[in-house]
């Protein structure tokens, strides 16, 4: 199906999803959408009075859950209370994000695009799993982004951006590794045969997340995004069908089917040659279970 709308999401009654991210943009586009089809919605975010506020704006059972992806105590906070109210959680939408932020750290030391876009979803995904094994068609989806495909290698020599920091670069590094994450996730889930991890992009969609682009590049942005962007709500359809078509299989990447997928409905698209290699994978989630001290149950 290649005209895939929020109409075709099936009823998701019964159902708890909990959303990075979601008090604005895509993520509120997806939490708005879940929760319109039946599902108990929590929009885990770090402003609690905007996630209120983007909750009254939705229909059906939205809740707020205090978390900041940037500090490790919060990620385990967050994942407790969690925990305490639902014995199973059927979707997991790693969505929120930071883009081109200047250089800074999170709570933890660690560059703060990778810390908090990657290792703080794997922290939080890691302590939330127990709640989504064995529980049937439960996902994991991780939004990356196209630019993934833009900034070569993960900078094993300096991963945290400490000797010569861009802020590109290290954004796609993120992204990347969102991608390397949920393949490496997904092999180790495939046995059990319930749960699966899945990925999305959104194509190009004018959000808050673009905030720290350069103001130059904001305002060239905004003339010319009518051109090749689409809207907030058609850039969550690539995360909202990787979450709810009865047809997804794990390891699928979804995004729009547009030119160079920027925009247009979604459809399964293939990622980087190198998001794809198991040594990069297997080497990055060692290194993310150690710098993050969270292990995972499969």
């Amino acid at each position: 199906m290649t005209d895939w709308t929020t109409s075709d999401i099936p009823d998701q009654t019964g159902r708890t999803a909990v959303i990075t991210g979601a008090n604005t943009g895509l993520g509120f586009e997806t939490a708005k959408a879940l929760a319109a089809r039946g599902a108990h919605v929590v929009i885990a975010v770090r402003n609690t009075d905007k996630g209120q506020k983007a909750a009254a704006q939705m229909s059906g059972t939205v809740d707020v859950q205090e978390l900041d992806l940037s500090s490790l105590a919060s990620i385990s906070a967050a994942a407790d209370a969690l925990k305490s109210r639902f014995d199973k959680i059927d979707l997991l939408i790693n969505n929120a994000g930071v883009m081109t932020t200047p250089k800074g750290t999170t709570a933890d030391g660690f560059e703060l695009q990778f810390g908090t876009n990657h290792l703080g979803h794997f922290a939080l995904t890691g302590r939330l799993l127990d709640r989504l094994l064995d529980v049937p068609g439960a996902r994991v989806v991780t939004v990356s982004s196209n630019g993934h495909k833009m900034g070569g290698a993960i900078h094993w020599d300096d991963l945290q951006w400490e000797r010569s920091y861009n802020r590109m670069g290290a954004y796609t590094q993120s992204k990347l590794a969102n991608l390397l994450f949920t393949y490496e996730l997904e092999r180790r889930l495939a046995p059990r045969g319930k749960t699966v991890a899945v990925a999305a992009h959104p194509g190009t969609s004018p959000t808050e997340l673009a905030r720290n682009l350069p103001k130059p590049v904001q305002g060239a942005f905004g003339v010319v995004a009518p051109l090749f962007a689409h809207s907030p709500a058609m850039g969550a359809l690539p995360t909202l069908r990787a979450a709810t078509d009865p047809g997804v299989l794990g390891g699928q990447y979804y995004g729009p089917d547009g030119i160079a997928q920027q925009r247009g409905n979604p459809v399964v698209v293939a990622s980087s040659a190198q998001s794809y290699d198991l040594d990069l994978q297997r080497r990055l989630w060692t290194v993310s279970e150690e710098l993050t001290k969270v292990a995972f149950p499969v």
